[in-house]
């Protein structure tokens, strides 16, 4: 599930640094969407799902354009992930994780 969740990642950033794209809702909102996913499935994993998805932004960001603005990706990716994860757990029946 870690290639999966660092491919959506990567997808998320090649995206976001095209010259065309200058949408900062949708990118957040596919972070947090892709980050929550992951958070759900496996809601253990949280931190690793809001890394391996949420860096990728703030990577391309600061080395193409010295954007250390995108670094505000990496809360969004987070705060999604624990809230999959969260919606996993307050979803589940009683006597499972």
């Amino acid at each position: 599930m870690i290639i999966l969740a660092v491919t959506a990642g990567l997808v998320i950033a090649w995206v976001d640094s095209r010259p065309t794209w200058d949408d900062v809702g949708i990118t957040a909102g596919m972070l947090f969407l892709t980050a929550a996913l992951f958070g759900a499935l496996r809601p253990s994993h949280a931190p690793v799902w809001a890394l391996a998805v949420g860096a990728w932004v703030p990577f391309a960001g600061i080395v193409l354009h010295h954007n250390f603005g995108s670094l505000l990706a990496l809360g969004v990716a987070f705060f999604g992930a624990y809230a999959g994860a969260l919606a996993r757990r307050a979803l589940a029946l009683p006597g499972t994780k």
